[in-house]
């Protein structure tokens, strides 16, 4: 089961760049698979999937797939929509039992279902995790509701990348369902589609094939957990994403069960937000991603990133293409390597070469308009009670900050573009869940005339292993 397929001459010069890129950026492994026309023509690991173990990795070896997640768990919650459990028009509110979004902004009768699966319900930016060697486990997700779960601009308003969502999304899946999210996955998606190498999280006698995850190629990491499994917490070997992709593409296996109809998969794969991107055009449907690149392909797909994990599923429907790359540590790699794979077997595929894009010069100086300056006060909101906050905008573009009785501060890089204001500061919020992690205070605030409300986020800086990033409920009114 485990022994490569090698890949044509087309893509040989691509196998030779993983093999290189895998001892020069020090990387513990790289798992690929690449599909085409419903045939597989590359598959293939590198390099050690545990090192201490010393075993290799493969293309069977399950890989923590960070957000390729998302659009698997979205291939469960339109099972239950084809089923009639669910409509994605319908409030969310209506399928999570005695817990409930608070609309900060907004109603939460327009945070649909629909809106949670493409980022533009209101929520806000949220990453939680939850290490094996420490003692706090995740809170049970009515908890995680009544925390986090604040609507922090209108539904509708703006996409929001956020976990959250699909934290939400698999817990109404176990409602609904009647079974475990865990059990229903396995069940009703994987099974059916022959992804017998694939799991939430690292399911029981799958232990051995699983690949341990590496921050910088080189510290081990403890198995970690989330409060958003939804969004995050699927392993999955490169075969079995194939053959994901190859049920996404309307291209069955003989052995694979049509658990949804063409119909649907269209409806998933039908942008209905758009995504702020570069140089392209960009947008979001039921868990994919579409984007049409320079070259005038488009693409559906996902990335997957976190400590420990760098994940790539790309496919080219045009061209009945699927495309897999898998990661046990953080790189960029698995999407270059996708796009030069692409390049390798598209005509006229332009892949973006790394650093091609414009290197971010040093910010310019903030320079508020007439209406922000001044003195801002209000209160973030947090489940621990209410801490006053103040901002006093000066005209040299200082911004002064002070959260409580807390020390006074200065907004750093602050930036207001297309009316939100960024900057991060120093400052407690004082809650249990922030405290577990290293991190500053970064403002994501709407003016609003004169009002200023959004998030503030506790967000751990890169350095930190496995940071978080909690999203408050902050409102502000001009006071001076």
């Amino acid at each position: 089961m485990d022994d490569p397929i090698t890949p044509t001459p087309a893509l040989q010069p691509v196998r030779d760049l993983v093999r290189r890129e895998l001892v020069e950026r020090v990387l513990p492994s790289i798992a690929v698979a690449v599909a085409q026309r419903g045939r597989i023509v590359w598959e293939e690991g590198f390099g050690w999937a545990d090192r201490e173990r010393r075993v290799p990795a493969t293309a069977h070896t399950l890989y923590s797939l960070a957000s390729i997640s998302k659009p698997i768990t979205a291939t469960g919650l339109m099972i239950l929509a084809e089923r009639g459990l669910i409509d994605l028009d319908r409030p969310i509110d209506e399928y999570l039992g005695a817990a409930k979004l608070t609309a900060r902004n907004g109603d939460a009768r327009d945070a649909t279902v629909r809106r949670v699966a493409n980022h533009t319900a209101g929520l806000p930016l949220h990453y939680h995790f939850f290490p094996a060697d420490e003692p706090v486990r995740p809170p049970p997700m009515n908890e995680t509701i009544r925390r986090y779960a604040s609507l922090v601009t209108a539904p509708g308003e703006r996409f929001q990348y956020s976990n959250l969502g699909y934290g939400l999304l698999d817990h109404l899946i176990a409602r609904l369902a009647g079974k475990s999210y865990v059990d229903f996955m396995r069940s009703d998606v994987f099974l059916p589609l022959g992804m017998n190498r694939s799991s939430v999280g690292i399911g029981p006698g799958l232990e051995e094939y699983a690949a341990a995850r590496y921050r910088s190629g080189s510290e081990r990491l403890p198995f970690y957990d989330f409060d958003h499994p939804g969004g995050s917490a699927i392993f999955a070997s490169a075969h079995d994403l194939v053959r994901f992709g190859f049920f996404h593409l309307k291209t069955r296996l003989p052995d694979q069960k049509a658990i949804l109809a063409d119909e649907t998969l269209d409806e998933m794969h039908r942008p209905t937000a758009t995504v702020p991107a570069a140089g392209q055009t960009s947008g979001y449907g039921v868990g994919w991603r579409t984007d049409e690149n320079r070259s005038g392909y488009v693409t559906l797909g996902h990335d997957g990133g976190m400590d420990g994990v760098s994940t790539r599923l790309q496919l080219v429907p045009s061209a009945g293409l699927v495309v897999v790359v898998l990661c046990n540590a953080a790189s960029d790699l698995p999407r270059h390597l996708a796009d030069q794979i692409c390049a390798a077997l598209l005509p006229g595929y332009q892949p973006l070469e790394p650093g091609s894009a414009a290197q971010a010069g040093p910010p310019e100086p903030f320079a508020p308009p007439e209406d922000l300056i001044g003195t801002w006060t209000g209160a973030v909101h947090t489940y621990h009670g209410e801490l006053p906050i103040r901002f006093a905008f000066q005209a040299d573009g200082d911004v002064h900050a002070r959260l409580g009785d807390q020390l006074e501060t200065l907004l750093n890089d602050a930036c207001l573009r297309d009316g939100w204001l960024t900057g991060r500061m120093m400052g407690d919020v004082g809650t249990t869940d922030a405290a577990r992690r290293p991190y500053v205070l970064q403002a994501d605030l709407k003016q609003r005339g004169a009002v200023l409300n959004g998030a503030l986020i506790a967000i751990s800086p890169p350095r930190v292993r496995l940071g978080n990033a909690l999203s408050y409920w902050a409102e502000l009114r001009k006071t001076g």
